[in-house]
């Protein structure tokens, strides 16, 4: 899967990796490959994520936003 986070001011984050866990507003949720097209709003908290090329997970502070799904790709827009 494809991991884009963009901020207003750059791109953050663009990595190939495993799985996906977001921060949102509803609560905590994974992204595995083949999720099914969704897009979600996100509250302050940590993306945490499992790069494809690394066995440690990774994380990554974000002020809120909101994320689409499509065609394993995932696209966070954070605040």
């Amino acid at each position: 899967m494809k991991l884009i986070v963009l901020s207003p001011e750059k791109e953050l984050l663009n990595c190939e990796c495993t799985a996906v866990e977001l921060p949102g507003t509803k609560g905590r949720f994974m992204v595995w490959p083949g999720h099914a097209p969704l897009i979600s709003s996100l509250q302050k908290g940590l993306v945490r994520y499992d790069p494809l090329d690394s066995n440690a997970r990774e994380t990554l502070p974000i002020s809120g936003g909101f994320v689409e799904i499509i065609d394993d790709e995932i696209t966070v827009c954070a605040g």
